[in-house]
């Protein structure tokens, strides 16, 4: 199958009580993780993360339907056609 790359765009309204959950999707999904950027924006109390990903359709959808399923994780994707 075709892999695409793209961005997956990350907030955390609150890092405690799911950063281990968050970290251990992203580590099933080294894989298709290129690279990846985290910056914690206390002065809004929510956490910022950035990837790059070079995966399937099917493996991203994975990866961010996991994601935005964790309670306070908003997550926006944009791949190439």
């Amino acid at each position: 199958m075709e892999t695409r790359i793209g961005v997956i765009g990350i907030v955390v309204d609150n890092r405690e009580p799911v950063s281990s959950q968050l970290n251990n999707i992203l580590s099933m999904y080294a894989h298709i993780i290129v690279g990846r950027m985290g910056i914690p924006y206390r002065e809004r109390g929510v956490s910022v993360i950035s990837l790059i990903i070079d995966g399937t359709t099917d493996e991203i959808g994975a990866l961010t339907g996991k994601l935005g399923n964790l309670p306070g994780v908003h997550v926006k994707t944009a791949i190439t056609k």
